[in-house]
């Protein structure tokens, strides 16, 4: 099998899940119970706490674990609109915000908010002065990823941040960093982001589990879950004791070494753009400078038929973000691609264990599909 699709999830290393199996199998207790086996529990969660928000640059008592990213995302802008219930009803995000982002939105405008959605130019990006012109006094939010999980292009989230800061805004600011945490500069506390959400499968670690960041100048933020006092009052429920420990496994190992995986993230993915771009008929789309995401397109061949064809033979890419679930990407849409080059996207993703030989694998498949298909467009 070839992998070509860590954007959608990461292979769980073997460290990761002996550190989830030993506290499933011995060190399984509540971490709420006040005997021995529960204190160790719950020294083990605030062990993690620790490794998480320390690579995250934030203090572990602004670190609150949750069930994944999208959790994390809808958390914060809930959490966010009420914090600003006072100041008005109005939130900027962009147009090619992860789902986790947009459909929040769209709940909060069926309940009279008003949202104004950035869209990108034609190479994924969009910049701070387009929230500086959307901008209003009734502004509550800005939530703004950190990087396009399709595009891979990274936004300006710290001029953002400077931004609000100059202008004096009441406007809270959220960033999804799911696809940005330990893959490009990511600094919450540097920055003055206000909320930040993050997800571990995403770096090698278990699924079930995220984080989110919440500044410390956030007080009496509402909780997700009222209940047992957990997370500090603000997540009520059992903390999810081995995902947490895998969590903070797949950050350690993901650490070490890591600008040097990075870089070779980067040269593999120079590489894959070299060979991909020579096959006849395929284009880039998008400019993202992320190390870990490629996007282009087989021009006029549907990139459905593309995903399954490559698919059985054992080589794993996606037509754009995993969420979809078949759908047209939102941010294939939000790019305004004439139709050939629109149907024909697809995302190609790497991690630390990428090799030449699995862009090779891939070049050769992409080849075949071209040369042994007509276009259905």
């Amino acid at each position: 099998m070839i992998y070509l699709d860590h954007a959608a999830t990461t292979p769980v290393p073997r460290p990761v899940a002996d550190a989830m199996y030993q506290v499933l199998t011995e060190q399984f207790g509540n971490p709420s119970s006040q005997y021995p086996l529960g204190r160790e529990a719950k020294a083990l969660v605030e062990e993690g706490r620790a490794v998480v928000a320390g690579a995250l640059g934030c203090r572990p008592e602004n670190l609150h674990f949750t069930s994944c990213g999208t959790e994390s995302d809808n958390w914060a802008i809930s959490a966010a609109v009420w914090q600003g219930r006072h100041t008005g009803r109005h939130i900027i995000t962009t147009a090619v915000e992860h789902s986790a982002v947009l459909e929040p939105c769209k709940l909060l405008q069926q309940q009279g908010y008003e949202v104004t959605y950035l869209a990108p130019d034609k190479t994924g990006h969009v910049t701070a002065e387009q929230v500086a012109q959307a901008l209003r006094e009734d502004t509550v939010l800005v939530s703004m990823m950190l990087v396009n999980n399709e595009t891979g292009c990274i936004f300006p989230v710290q001029e953002v941040a400077r931004l609000l800061r100059e202008k004096n805004s009441r406007a809270l600011l959220h960033c999804d960093a799911v696809q940005g945490f330990l893959k490009v500069p990511c600094d919450p506390v540097g920055w003055g982001v206000d909320l930040m959400s993050l997800s571990a499968h995403k770096i090698g670690g278990p699924k079930g589990a995220g984080a989110l960041y919440t500044a410390p100048a956030l007080r009496n933020l509402r909780p997700l879950l009222p209940g047992g006092g957990q997370e500090g009052g603000l997540r009520s429920g059992t903390e999810a004791t081995a995902q947490i420990a895998g969590f903070a496994r797949a950050v350690v190992l993901r650490q070490e070494n890591l600008a040097e995986k990075l870089r070779h993230m980067a040269d593999i993915k120079a590489y894959c753009r070299e060979r991909l771009l020579s096959i006849p008929g395929v284009v880039p789309v998008g400019q993202g400078e992320a190390p870990h995401i490629l996007a282009v397109s087989l021009v006029g061949y549907p990139s459905a038929n593309i995903v399954t064809d490559l698919g059985a033979k054992g080589i794993c890419i996606s037509a754009g973000s995993a969420c979809h679930r078949g759908k047209a990407s939102h941010v294939v849409s939000a790019l305004h691609l004439d139709k050939k080059t629109a149907a024909g996207v697809i995302r190609v993703s790497f991690g630390p264990e990428t090799t030449r030989a699995d862009i090779d694998g891939l070049y050769q498949a992409l080849l075949d599909h071209k040369n042994q298909r007509f276009p259905m467009l």
